[in-house]
């Protein structure tokens, strides 16, 4: 989790790959967005790295909110 400016929001990111010089970085709100970053752009603060289990845990949520707004009806 992130904080990219002072005084933003706080958003969860992560980077899906990296080259030399950038990464391609999902950051999820609503919906996922991704898109690429220089290694150089700046980030105000790191607030917490998640491991494995956190990661899981989070996915779960997520995905699950995610399918409430794609039910289809029963018709």
């Amino acid at each position: 989790m992130i904080q990219e400016k002072q005084d933003s929001a706080i958003s969860l990111i992560r980077i899906t790959m990296e080259t030399d010089h950038c990464m391609f970085v999902t950051s999820y709100g609503e919906a996922p967005l991704m898109e690429w970053k220089k290694k150089t752009d700046t980030i105000h603060d790191i607030l917490e790295l998640m491991d494995d289990g956190k990661v899981k845990e989070w996915e779960s949520i997520y995905n699950d909110n995610q399918d409430a707004y794609y039910e289809e009806d029963d018709e």
